[in-house]
């Protein structure tokens, strides 16, 4: 039997889980793994956003071709740029509780931070961000991840929890 080839999205709130899922599918043969936060923000520049145009390129070259890939993220407008070549999308959407607790017990990201004591001092304000997941109006919101799990026509999947 021949699998079928696998383009999935995975996308949801801060410490939804997304990543953890994520880093599951790319343990498969010749899958690519992506991070949108890696393409989204200027490498030179922490915490300076990377200009659109630049993010979409970057997006675009991960995507060429008919290979596998898993890409991650919260950033409605490059999920919705990507959902074309998507086979499968996920919507990562568990709770707040569930959400707080995984961000306080995210380990160091050192692809972002340049110290666990430094990952941490951001804590609190990540906290709060995600707690404004389902009032926010930004391309970050509840309302935006809902848009898109409701327009995109192929495979669909909504975990309530990260079980």
């Amino acid at each position: 039997m021949v699998e079928l080839m696998k383009r999935v999205l995975i996308f949801g709130n801060s410490g939804s889980g997304k990543s953890t899922l994520a880093h599951a599918y790319a343990k498969r043969p010749g899958v690519k793994y992506l991070d949108l936060d890696n393409i989204s923000w200027k490498q030179d520049r922490p915490g300076v956003r990377e200009e659109d145009l630049v993010s979409i390129m970057n997006l675009d070259s991960f995507t060429a071709g008919d290979e596998q890939w898993v890409i991650e993220g919260c950033y409605s407008g490059l999920i919705a740029h990507t959902a074309k070549d998507a086979t499968e999308m996920i919507f990562m959407n568990p709770g707040i509780e569930v959400w707080i607790e995984n961000c306080k017990s995210r380990p160091w990201e050192p692809h972002k931070y340049p110290s666990k004591e430094e990952q941490d001092k951001n804590l609190e304000m990540l906290l709060d961000w995600v707690r404004e997941y389902e009032t926010r109006k930004d391309e970050f919101s509840f309302n935006e991840h809902r848009k898109l799990f409701r327009s995109f026509p192929g495979n669909k999947v909504e975990l309530l929890s990260n079980q």
